[in-house]
This record gives C-alpha cells, sequence and structure tokens, in this order.
C-alpha cells in the first residue's frame, strides 16, 4: 500500500545540511568579528603614553602631577596600573634586559629621566585625540616631555575596519548564495505537491491555510540547521581555546551566546522566506503550467 503523501512535507537532509553549513560559516565570520573586536580593545587598554618630568624634581612635586593626571578624563579607570611611576634606575634595566646592552657603562650616568605611564580610555584611541591629551600633559608643571607611539591608533583602527568589511561582505555574499541555493532546493521540493496543492485549492482552501504546513516546516528545517550550525560552532570554538594559548582571553561568552541566538532565528527567517517564496508561485500557477 503506497504512503500517504501529506502537505508540507519533503525531504529534510539536503535543506538542513546546507543551510547548517551556510550558518555556520556565517557565525565563523561573526565570531571573528567578536574575538577580533576584543583583541582591539586589549590593545588600546594597554596604549601607554609615557609622561617623563623634570630632573631633580621633589617627592612633593612628583605626587601633584600624579593627582593632576589621575584626575583627566581620558586616564583609563577601574584598573589600578592607569597610572605607574617609573624611575629612571627601573627605566634604565628594562632598557638593557631588553636590548642586552648596557649604555651606562659607555655614558658613565643613566641619563634617563623619571617618568609615568599613563593608560588611555578606549574612546581617545586616535590620533587627533592623542595629540590632545600630549598637548595637555606638556603643560603641566614639572613635566619634561610627553610620549606615544605615534600613528599606531590610526593603522589600527584602519586595519581593524577593512577586517570588518570583508568578513562583512563575505558574510553578505555567502548569504546571498545560500538563499538562492536553499530556495531552489524548496522549489523542487514543493514541485512534487503541486498537484496536491491545486487539489487543495479546487476545494476551497484559502492560500494561509495552504501555506501554513509549509511555513511550519520551513522553520523547524531553519530552526535545525542553525542549532546544529551553533553547536559545531561552540565545539570548535571550545577546541581552538584549548590549543591555542592565550586564545581564552579573547572570550566573551555573552557576545558569543547573543551570536549564536541570531544563527537560530537567522536559520529560521531563511527557512520561512525561502519556503514563502517558493510556495508562493505554486499557488498563483495555472493548470496548464502544472505539467
Amino acid at each position: 500500500m503506497a504512503k500517504k503523501k501529506k502537505i508540507g512535507s519533503y525531504p529534510n537532509t539536503m535543506i538542513v545540511v546546507s543551510l547548517t553549513a551556510a550558518l555556520f560559516l556565517i557565525g565563523f565570520c561573526g565570531l571573528l568579528v567578536i574575538q577580533s573586536r576584543k583583541l582591539v580593545s586589549i590593545i588600546k587598554q594597554n596604549l601607554v603614553v609615557t609622561v617623563f618630568v623634570e630632573k631633580n624634581l621633589s617627592p612633593a612635586d612628583r605626587e601633584t602631577i600624579y593627582k593632576e593626571i589621575k584626575t583627566k578624563p581620558f586616564v583609563l579607570t577601574g584598573v589600578d596600573s592607569a597610572v605607574v611611576f617609573v624611575s629612571k634606575e627601573q627605566a634604565a634595566k628594562e632598557f638593557i634586559e631588553g636590548t642586552k646592552e648596557d649604555f651606562t657603562t659607555l655614558l658613565g650616568e643613566n641619563p634617563l629621566l623619571d617618568s609615568y605611564r599613563v593608560k588611555i580610555a578606549e574612546e581617545y584611541f586616535n590620533e587627533e585625540k592623542l595629540k590632545a591629551i600630549q598637548g595637555q600633559l606638556e603643560r603641566l608643571k614639572g613635566v619634561h616631555e610627553v610620549v606615544y607611539h605615534q600613528n599606531l591608533a590610526d593603522q589600527i583602527n584602519r586595519n581593524i575596519a577593512k577586517i570588518y568589511l570583508i568578513l562583512a561582505a563575505f558574510a553578505i555574499i555567502l548569504l546571498i548564495i545560500i538563499v538562492i541555493l536553499i530556495n531552489n532546493t524548496i522549489k523542487l521540493a514543493i514541485y512534487s505537491q503541486r498537484f496536491l496543492i491545486r487539489s487543495m485549492q479546487l476545494v476551497g482552501a484559502t492560500d494561509g491555510f495552504i501555506q501554513r504546513p509549509f511555513l511550519v516546516h520551513g522553520a523547524i528545517q531553519g530552526a535545525i540547521g542553525g542549532v546544529l550550525a551553533s553547536v559545531l560552532l561552540v565545539i570548535l570554538q571550545q577546541a581552538a581555546v584549548r590549543n591555542i594559548e592565550g586564545l581564552v582571553m579573547l572570550q566573551e561568552y555573552s557576545k558569543l551566546g547573543v551570536l549564536l541566538v541570531c544563527i537560530i532565528l537567522l536559520g529560521i527567517l531563511v527557512g520561512l522566506a525561502c519556503t514563502y517564496q517558493s510556495l508562493s508561485r505554486y499557488l498563483q500557477i495555472s493548470l496548464d503550467e502544472l505539467y
């Protein structure tokens, strides 16, 4: 006895696999964006402006400079080491350890100056604002010079903007391709039920009544594809964290959760949209075109 065909039912495997692969790649792009943003945030938080103070400055004068720097709005908040005093002896030691050359033996003295290393808040991370900060700090009494890595901020901002643009373009192209592929696949699946759809129309079924089971089926397929893609993305992320040293610092699990929810919702949306678009054609087709 032949199995009775149920409206809205058609093979799931090809559609779900295609959706899963596409949503996984889109989610991977999202994960790269999240982690690159975190990396940039860490770099910004570790940007240091060095404030050199004049020679033979008294401890009281150095303390006054410290307090004035701490009150500035551009100083990174919520960190104990936002403003750190570095003596000229410590600076010389760090220089010698880094270069393996003892310049004090050649010069006979330590020409370096005492300084403060100031961490800057993220919103001031551009060349124009850093120059303004440099000017403000150099006007403080007892400050000899203020230095920072010039053009570093603009270079990082430009490069990260390019990365975001490339990832966004890739995700959009991928989404367009998968919508076309899924749309064609669903069209073929619904084609097998075109006579059943016409029979329901002939007995007076409304378009909404006919569409409902197909749309539910499409939404379920999209949800399954989204869940599978999310699971694969979490597996990949956890494997990377376990095997790549330091990657754990870039993890933002709250944003990852939002990304996974978005992937599932996108899967449902794609499933509904493609099903609706494909089904609309068969609801309006003439009897001659059915053959």
